[in-house]
């Protein structure tokens, strides 16, 4: 099953309802969220700077990472980013193969 690194960053009235309902409150409706597609997660971290939440997901497909994304976009209480992440495996895999290729002006 694929993995995604989803980040979230919070606007103003999604800071509101992370005072009003706690970390443990988001974390069990994205837990919710992710297995109604399917999956799983991973790990699921607050964090300073940019981006408020760092999460790690499996599931079953990209349709599924990006109907989460626009859904929680959608809101307007959250910005998000979702990142594809590949195992070791599979960039060896992607090493492997043969790409016919030109650099600009070459």
């Amino acid at each position: 099953m694929p993995k995604y690194l989803l980040r979230a960053s919070y606007t103003a009235e999604g800071a509101k309802g992370l005072l009003k309902e706690g970390g443990t409150g988001r974390k069990e409706v994205v837990d919710g969220l992710v297995a109604a597609q399917g999956g799983t997660v991973e790990g699921f971290y607050y964090a300073f700077g940019d981006d408020d939440v760092y999460i790690i997901t499996d599931l079953p497909d990209h349709a599924s990472a990006a109907a989460i994304s626009l859904t929680v976009s959608a809101s307007g209480a959250v910005r998000t980013s979702t990142t594809v992440l590949m195992t070791p495996e599979e960039v060896d895999e992607a090493s492997k193969k043969s790409v016919d290729y030109r650099p600009p002006g070459a």
